[in-house]
């Protein structure tokens, strides 16, 4: 694993794992949040965020957290590692309760500078209807990729295992 794509519904914890996962295996880190918003949560034009994101890829190590669908197709070509948090609506709206909660106000490691935490109406309606609109597209997608290691996480359970796993040693001595 030396380029992964973590995908998945707000509040699933793609930073933190992305985080996580930085740490563990010492691969740099890439939020695609951060590459988007500007200070104010001004949007990045398409143009800017496609040359950011070119920067990014060409890098030969990278966890990129984010899913952007627009990208995904570019990202998926050159990474070598897709996971996929696939949680319910219930455990995302309860991630981004908690996170609401221990962060609102404040910027988070993984946002753009002078982007803090907030919440509205349209995301917590784009996170109770991100499965029904995105879960079979995205399945779809990842069984029409070849040549890159899938791993499908269905709940922070299994993301601790995973982790867990990534400690002990085990999930690369399976992959060898």
């Amino acid at each position: 694993m030396e380029r992964i794509v973590i995908i998945g519904c707000g509040g699933a914890g793609k930073s933190t794992l992305a985080r996580q996962l930085g740490e563990k295996l010492n691969i740099p880190v890439v939020h695609l949040d951060k590459l988007w918003w500007k200070p104010g949560w001004v949007e990045t034009s398409r143009e800017e965020f496609d040359a950011k994101l070119a920067d990014e890829l060409a890098k030969p190590q990278w966890i990129m957290d984010g899913n952007f669908n627009r990208t995904i197709p570019e990202r998926i070509a050159r990474c070598d590692t897709i996971i996929y948090l696939d949680f319910s609506r219930f455990a995302c709206l309860r991630g981004v309760c908690k996170r609401i909660i221990t962060t609102y106000g404040t910027v988070r490691p993984d946002m753009g500078e002078g982007c803090p935490e907030r919440i509205d109406f349209d995301f917590l309606k784009w996170v109770w209807n991100f499965n029904k609109k995105h879960r079979e597209n995205t399945y779809r997608l990842l069984n029409e990729t070849a040549g890159v290691e899938t791993i499908v996480l269905k709940n922070r359970r299994a993301v601790k295992l995973f982790l867990k796993r990534i400690d002990e040693g085990e999930y690369n001595a399976e992959r060898n």
